[in-house]
Formats: C-alpha cells, structure tokens, sequence
C-alpha cells in the first residue's frame, strides 16, 4: 500500500509537492486578502526556492507532482468529467463547464491550477477591470493543508476559506484515481462539506505515533469536525489517544504546525509564549473509550500521560523578540527527512542555533546537494535552505509537503 504515515518524523519514503507557478501572479495588493495572502510573492524566486527545497527531498524520497498526477488521472473520461462537474458546483457556470470539457487534459490541469481570466468587455477594458470567470490556487504549493496520511487512510481537507475549496477536489481525485497515491480509503472527505463551522485543515492534524495523533483546534479546524474525525480515527484506525491543542484566535497561528512540529524521537521546536509559562496554551486529551476529555496542564504533560515525553527547542531562542519574529517567519515548521534530520528555512538563525545546542549540525542546502556535507546515519541534521519569497505565502517545510509514504520510526 503506497500511502502509510504513521508519524511525523519516520524516515520518509513519497511525498507529493506543488512548485508554485503563473497561479501566484493572480495574488496583488487588491487581491491578496481573498487569496488569504499577507503579502505578494515574486514567481521566479518563488520557484527558485521551491525547487532548492525539492533537490533537498529528493537525496531522501519518491517526490510526487500534484500538476503530473493530476494529468494523468484526467485521461480517463470519468475521471475528467467528475473533476468538472465538482469544480462547478464551487464555481458555478455553464459556459465554463462547457469549455473546460472541450479542452484536452493538460490545458484542464493548467485551468484548474492558473485560472482563466474573463474576458474583458467594452467596459472592463475602458475601466482596466478584470476577473477571473474560475480562480486560481495560488495556496495549492502548501499540499500538507488540503490532505493528510494517517496509517493507510487519507484525510481530505474541509477548508475554511472558499478560495481553497478547489483544491480539495483535486486531492481528492488524485488519491481516489492515482496508483501511486493507493490507500485504504478516504478516513473524512472533506470537499463534500460547506459548512464554516464544519472545517478541518491538515496543518492541524499531528500523526505523532501509530497509536497517537495530535490535533490543533484553530480558527482554521472546528470542534464539531475534530470530533467527528476523532471519533473515526478511534473506528476505523488504531489510534487510542487524541491530543487537542487549544489554538490561539490570531493570524501568527493558523494551524498547530505553525507553533509546534516534531523533530526527533524526543525532540520537538514550539513558540515558547504558546507552550511555556502564564500564556501556556490550553491541552486536552481523549483516550478511545472514554466520552469526556481530560484537561491537562500542559502539552509535555499530556506527552508523558501517553508514554511520548519531548522536551522542547524553542523558536527564536530565549528572547521573545526574536521568538515572535521567527515564528512568523515559519520558524516551527520543519519538515523531517527521518527522525533527526530536518529541513528549515535558513533565515531563522536563533532557532537553528537552539538546534545546534541539542547536537544538530546546520547545513545549508548547497552544500549538503554538492556532498561537501554528507550526513552519517544516526547524526542529527538541519538541513536549510533560502525561502525569503516561500515564506510569504504564511508557511515552511511542513506545509509545503504532503508525506505519503514514511517508515515506523519505533518499529
């Protein structure tokens, strides 16, 4: 079975990325809000980054393309005419719907992918207006929001936000049609939900051993929908344990993954203000079996109640200044080739030297690709890379990659 994720830092096997491309241009400074953008992103560096980090996953696995998955699972006609027919009822319109089934499959995948614009009329083009008759997904390059691997079951996303729905779609598709996504079925199908308090994001959601998950319940991710993914997480898999982290309301912190990832067997990176001390986050654990959850004082205790104790590295370091500024600059999120070596963005220098003092080596990309800075087995790793444009799209490693495929890393 090609899809089996377990935990969060297991030696990784497939994973399935988006390059960011011509998608990103539709994201201005009149219309970044509603791609839920902070800022505007420059293609090229964008791209160039992104393929850097790539190189980097691909000395460790099988990296997958959305946009090559996506073109082959449109061949089929069945396939191609559910897609369309899905993609319109988020973006209703017969004339789209028309057009789209007349093209051939690469030019539906660019479509579905870039956007078409409208065309202008006598006044759009006398106003200098113009639209889109069906959006772009400018966010579809943070593949670990829209999808999720747990065991051999997927998890499709419910997003909260309508300028994701899409994207939804064609996860769905691909991991109900692509051989090489093959799993044990679809755990919650979130692109049939439209509810916003019905919402659930894979950013949120921790596979932190084959027993255990932990969820952040954010203003991306709705109590209603965690319970119900709770309570078939506990049918249908064997997870015994949910932890539930308590989100803060606040644009820093839309999923868990932006606050707190996994590094090591014991080992995992938090912004310290959510986690330590008098503005500790809020902790609650569920046990299968148990109707009520308990609450605990804080997230390492709930850790040690279910035999998984991880002792922290702080984001930013000891300073709240420089903590609240590489937090934003997704200083948490760090993506885990195999238990201990990770990928991060380079520019979060106190973070990464928090890394070094538990005995992490700091690599920078160009050297680790070249071989000048092999890693021996065993040896604790950073590996960086430059992301000054990536990190503008309000995410890291994590986010940008959707493991398929990890080895158990207690096995």
């Amino acid at each position: 079975m090609p899809v089996n994720v377990t935990s969060e830092i297991g030696r990784l096997r497939s994973v399935l990325v988006h390059t960011p491309g011509p998608e990103l241009l539709a994201v201005t400074p009149s219309t970044r809000e509603a791609y839920l953008y902070d800022d505007i992103i420059d293609v090229e560096i964008a791209q160039r980054e992104h393929r850097r980090f790539v190189a980097i996953l691909e000395r460790f696995a099988q990296v997958h393309y959305v946009r090559d998955l996506l073109g082959e699972v449109v061949q089929s006609d069945a396939v191609r005419k559910l897609l369309i027919q899905e993609t319109m009822d988020v973006v209703p319109s017969t004339s789209l719907a028309r057009s789209l089934g007349e093209e051939p499959p690469e030019t539906i995948v660019r479509m579905l992918i870039e956007g078409k614009e409208e065309q202008q009329g006598p006044l759009a083009l006398t106003l200098n207006e113009w639209g889109y008759e069906l959006p772009p997904l400018p966010n579809l390059y943070f593949t670990g929001d829209v999808a999720m691997a747990i065991g051999q079951h997927v998890m499709i996303g419910s997003m909260r936000y309508g300028a994701r729905w899409s994207e939804e779609l064609i996860m769905k598709a691909l991991f109900l049609h692509h051989p090489q996504l093959a799993n044990n079925g679809l755990l919650y199908d979130g692109s049939v939900e439209r509810r916003l308090n019905y919402t659930l994001e894979g950013g949120d959601i921790h596979p932190l051993r084959r027993d255990l998950v932990m969820i952040g319940f954010s203003e991306r991710s709705s109590p209603a929908a965690i319970d119900h993914l709770t309570s078939l997480l506990f049918e249908h898999t064997p997870i015994e344990d949910v932890i539930i982290v308590v989100m803060p309301k606040e644009n820093t912190a839309i999923h868990l993954d932006m606050i707190f990832t996994q590094v090591d067997h014991e080992l995992c990176v938090v912004y310290p203000p959510h986690f330590v001390g008098p503005e500790r986050l809020a902790v609650l654990h569920r046990r299968k079996g148990q109707a009520q959850m308990r609450e605990m004082p804080n997230v390492f205790a709930a850790l040690q109640t279910v035999n998984l104790p991880l002792e922290p590295i702080f984001c930013g370091g000891e300073r709240r200044v420089y903590q609240e500024r590489e937090q934003w600059s997704s200083g948490c999120n760090f993506c885990a080739m195999r238990p201990g070596v990770d990928t991060s963005y380079g520019r979060n220098e106190a973070t990464l030297r928090e890394l070094e003092k538990m005995g992490f080596r700091v690599i920078p990309a160009n050297e680790f690709l070249t071989g000048d800075a092999p890693i021996r087995e065993g040896e604790r790793a950073a590996i960086t890379f430059e992301g000054g444009e990536l990190v503008r799209g309000g995410g890291g490693p994590r986010c940008m990659t959707l493991p398929i495929s990890r080895d158990d890393p207690w096995s």
